[in-house]
């Protein structure tokens, strides 16, 4: 996951996340940040442990402090050659010492701190215990646009990202589909998206297996047929950081219908993405797509939000949902991907990540939209 990302970047880039990281906190009135081993602790100083046992590691930001990233004795080897670890005071502590005690030295005893959403549990009830008058709040929650603008640099990868996962698509649409199994094309897929320099993603809440082509949700051992629509919704990180693109393909000669609902979904997209702008509102990007969803009728089939951010994770903030009226800046990324799923019949979704410039946006996926026909 920070391989060849890490290259891309350098320790004044980390120390410089750092910095806006502890700004940021000081600003929405938190005493600081505590940040587990995960995406956030990758993007702010380089560093994945090789494994996440249950031995505490915990960067601590407090604004006006120096970082300093707590670390069992037996990783600080690997700590120490972080691209971002001269930026930071590394503080160790051995088996048998209460690493709490060691990140207690470190907090306010009475302040409240943003979290890792991926903490584990038994860390933040240690802290607790050790300093029960501090308070705690999700990472997302106090800070959800903490990696939400990409520099020069994050949008080169994401662009690499998004160029690989369509040479992926290029390739995948050649290949037998009608008499094979759904999990069958599926493993293709994903053996395309690693021969392009792709981790695959493998699992999301819906579809199960997003990597899949998927009928309507989900792919498993059912055989394709002619005569099906098949969603293929497809991604990963690729040098740490993500794709996340759809196209719906058509097993033989498609029915008036499926084309017309396709034609749809094309055009919700498409409004979608002209409403990218700086200063737009996310829910602006959901409203345009969905109006267009709603006005043919399909309201009602188009069941999930219109997109989410990618970065260094393939979903997280922003959101393109009603309600979230937070402005788009440029170089913030997300996906714009309206769908129309009629249930034991077909679906539809058409998925680009797009990224905002400085008078609208630009796609990062650029394979047809049109539908395609596949044997």
């Amino acid at each position: 996951m920070t391989g060849a990302a890490s290259a891309s970047f350098t320790a004044d880039d980390y120390e410089a996340r750092m910095e806006r990281a502890a700004r940021q906190a000081a600003d929405a009135g938190l005493a600081g940040l505590l940040v587990a081993p995960g995406p956030d602790l990758v993007w702010l100083t380089g560093y994945t442990p090789t494994a996440v046992t249950e031995r505490l590691t915990l960067l601590v930001l407090a604004p006006g402090r120096d970082p300093v990233l707590v670390v069992p004795t037996l990783e600080a080897p690997d700590a120490e050659r972080a691209l971002g670890a001269s930026a930071l005071t590394l503080r160790d502590w051995t088996d048998g010492k209460d690493p709490y005690a060691v990140t207690a030295a470190l907090l306010d005893a009475d302040g409240r701190f943003g979290i890792s959403d991926n903490a584990w549990a038994m860390h933040l009830l240690g802290l607790q215990r050790t300093l029960p008058g501090t308070s705690y709040a999700s990472l997302t929650e106090a800070l959800p646009m903490l990696r939400a603008v990409k520099d020069a640099a994050e949008l080169e990868l994401l662009a690499a990202a998004g160029a690989a996962a369509d040479a992926a698509f290029e390739e995948i649409r050649s290949v037998a589909f009608a008499g094979r199994r759904e999990s069958d094309v599926a493993a293709d897929l994903a053996g395309l998206l690693r021969r392009f320099g792709h981790t695959p993603f493998t699992s999301r809440s819906s579809p199960p297996d997003p990597t899949a082509p998927t009928r309507t949700t989900r792919s498993g051992d059912r055989v394709i047929e002619r005569g099906d629509m098949v969603v293929l919704d497809f991604g990963g990180l690729r040098d740490g950081y993500g794709s996340d693109t759809s196209r719906t393909v058509h097993v033989g000669e498609p029915t008036d219908e499926e084309r017309r609902v396709h034609d749809l979904v094309r055009e919700a997209q498409e409004a979608g993405f002209r409403a990218v702008r700086p200063g737009a509102a996310c829910q602006e990007v959901d409203r345009a797509a969905r109006a267009v969803i709603e006005d043919a009728g399909y309201g009602e089939y188009f069941i999930h939000r219109t997109g989410h951010g990618i970065g260094v994770t393939t979903h997280e903030p922003p959101y393109m949902i009603e309600g979230e009226e937070q402005p788009l800046v440029p170089g913030m990324c997300f996906s714009v991907e309206p769908g129309v799923y009629l249930p034991g019949r077909f679906g539809v979704r058409i998925e680009d990540i797009v990224t905002v410039t400085g008078d609208g946006g630009r796609r990062l996926n650029n394979t047809a939209r049109e539908m395609v026909i596949v044997d």
